[in-house]
């Protein structure tokens, strides 16, 4: 089973995919949130190129293991994904998967401005590869 993970912010989502398998997460792309909002032609473009069976959403939780403040956001924005693409949805814990990201990306030589668009998706492929690896 393939499973697209989304990284929801307000601005960008980050997109990572698993293989069939659902061994190994690797990160897709990074797009605007309102293309994958309102299921416009480049994200209806990924779902057909990695025909994913399942989408897993980052949930924002504080470090004391509850609801962060953008966790009642993103869940409404990933049940209009869900929705609009005819998927089913999970969520998972995506705490620290950004700043994770960033530090990875800053120790292959990314500088700030060059990381911007890359984190969401590496954030993504993050909390993905943890959700698999929770599955074996």
């Amino acid at each position: 089973m393939r499973v697209l993970a989304l990284d929801i912010g307000e601005v960008r989502v980050g997109i990572a995919v698993c293989d069939p398998g659902m061994r190994v997460a690797s990160p897709v792309c990074v797009l605007p949130a309102a293309e994958v909002l309102g299921c416009a032609k480049p994200f209806a473009r990924v779902l057909e190129d990695w025909e994913p069976e399942l989408l897993l959403c980052g949930l924002p939780y504080t470090m004391a293991g509850e609801e962060g403040p953008q966790a009642a956001r993103i869940r409404e924005a990933a049940v209009r994904i869900s929705a609009a693409c005819g998927l089913p949805v999970e969520f998972t814990d995506e705490r620290l998967s950004s700043r994770e990201a960033k530090r990875s990306l800053r120790e292959k030589g990314y500088s700030e401005r060059s990381m911007r668009g890359k984190i969401d998706m590496i954030a993504a492929s993050l909390f993905l590869q943890a959700w698999l690896d929770a599955r074996h």
